[in-house]
């Protein structure tokens, strides 16, 4: 399995913050919806510069279900 990343993330704009992160120094979790990539760009918000994550259709899906689920909690 290959690593897919966007090495400067602050490159892209659209960002949105999940749901699930804080406003705190803690979790911080931005995703960019809508990307043509071979897959759903993940960036940590407080290093927005640094790499984004791209995460494939299918695993993607399988962490949105199991967040929805409370599996990750």
């Amino acid at each position: 399995m290959s690593n897919l990343a966007i090495p400067d993330a602050s490159a892209l704009s659209g960002w949105r913050k999940s749901s699930y992160s804080n406003d705190t120094a803690g979790s911080c979790l931005e995703v960019l919806d809508n990307h043509a990539a071979p897959g759903v760009p993940v960036r940590d918000s407080k290093n927005p510069a640094g790499p984004a994550l791209l995460i494939t259709a299918a695993p993607w899906s399988a962490f949105v279900a199991a967040v929805a689920r409370g599996e990750l909690s």
